[in-house]
């Protein structure tokens, strides 16, 4: 029983996108018809990106990156503006939630070895407003940007330069606070504090497998590879020379979209509920998409108005702005939260205050930004 309250307490979204997923059943039942629902494509990408982050992070590929730059600081501030900005740049490539995985405990670290352990909620919050900011400018960022761009069949510079004003607003904002945030004093990491990384043959043949594999996602995801042939060079690749790593990827992501996709395409099909959801998201689609992320996360969001938008665009940047907010409005969020605490004397209550009180800022500035871009 308590292994199953773990689970729901862990998965809430899987568990959810399942039950709405065997309630729509219940309605229109099971039929081949279900496979129609589900987007191949984005899941293969999501797998592909999955497996590769997964490997080059069991590496600490990414980390040996954050350490090399953050070694070459000399002031609090200038470490603190590092850490953000791997956030907010390698989220764009990573993923939000791989980039936070990595540098949050990284920073704990760093922090602590800085003597700066006030500085640990302000930093966490901002590097996860850097995650989730930076991660909406790629069609790799995040789930539901691989998805919407997916199914928009936009380009890659087209998708680029719908969000690339929101980025780069958003990068001045992280600037901004850091400055205001962090007083500038001088710091001293020494070289002692940082693991050493004496790499092996073998696990230089597997950082090169990882980073063609990378290449290969990016191709697919440009569509000048197929998605079935990626999937199956990745998959085959990392059996041959690194099958453990297939134990690593959040598989619960997978489920969800699916569940999700199941959910939708029977609402779809049911006219009493179709029409009130088409004709609610049409009002505002950027209003709508933002106000449900703040429910039921952005990744459910995009998925559930995608259904019934006709301007796919605007749904792409309602849920990317609508990752700001509640701690749940973006689960890569929950990652940062979590790691914060774990840390010995935490305040989880001052944290979700000060990370709410940012959020609801940056998200006001970034619908202000939207508004001027629309005049």
């Amino acid at each position: 029983m308590e292994a199953v309250k773990h689970f729901i307490k862990n998965e809430i979204v899987l568990c959810v996108a399942g039950l709405l997923a065997v309630a729509s059943a219940f309605v229109v039942h099971p039929s081949k018809s279900y496979l129609g629902y589900i987007d191949f494509r984005t899941l293969s990408i999501l797998l592909m990106l999955m497996i590769t982050m997964a490997g080059l992070q069991k590496l600490s590929v990414f980390r040996q990156l954050g350490e090399l730059l953050v070694g070459k600081m000399s002031t609090i501030r200038g470490v603190v503006l590092i850490l953000i900005g791997l956030c907010f740049f390698s989220s764009m490539f990573i993923t939000n939630d791989v980039a936070l995985l990595t540098f949050v405990p990284f920073s704990i670290i760093t922090l602590s070895i800085s003597n700066r352990k006030d500085l640990y909620i302000i930093v966490i919050v901002l590097e996860t407003l850097a995650a989730n900011l930076g991660s909406m400018l790629t069609p790799l960022g995040n789930p539901q940007n691989l998805y919407l761009y997916s199914l928009s069949g936009m380009s890659m510079a087209g998708f680029i330069k719908l969000m690339l004003p929101y980025s780069l607003c958003s990068a001045l904002l992280l600037i901004i606070s850091a400055l205001i945030f962090v007083k500038d004093a001088k710091v001293t990491l020494k070289d002692n504090d940082r693991k050493s990384y004496d790499r092996t043959k073998r696990e230089k043949r597997l950082i090169g497998l990882y980073i063609a594999a990378f290449i290969i996602s990016l191709f697919v995801v440009a569509r000048l590879v197929s998605y079935q042939v990626g999937l199956v060079i990745v998959l085959i690749a990392v059996i041959a020379f690194d099958r453990n790593v297939l134990r690593k990827p959040d598989y619960s992501l997978l489920f969800t979209f699916i569940f999700l996709f199941i959910f939708i395409g029977n609402i779809k099909r049911i006219p009493e509920f179709s029409q009130v959801l088409e004709s609610l998201i049409k009002i505002n689609e950027v209003g709508v998409s933002i106000v449900l992320s703040q429910f039921i996360s952005n990744v459910p969001a995009a998925i559930l108005c995608s259904g019934f938008a006709d301007d796919l665009q605007k749904i792409i940047i309602g849920t990317n702005l609508g990752g700001m907010g509640t701690l749940i409005a973006s689960m890569a969020s929950l990652i940062s939260f979590k790691q914060y605490s774990y840390i010995d004397g935490a305040k989880p209550q001052k944290y979700i205050g000060i990370f709410t009180v940012l959020n609801i800022v940056y998200l006001a500035l970034m619908i202000v930004v939207y508004w001027i871009l629309q005049l």
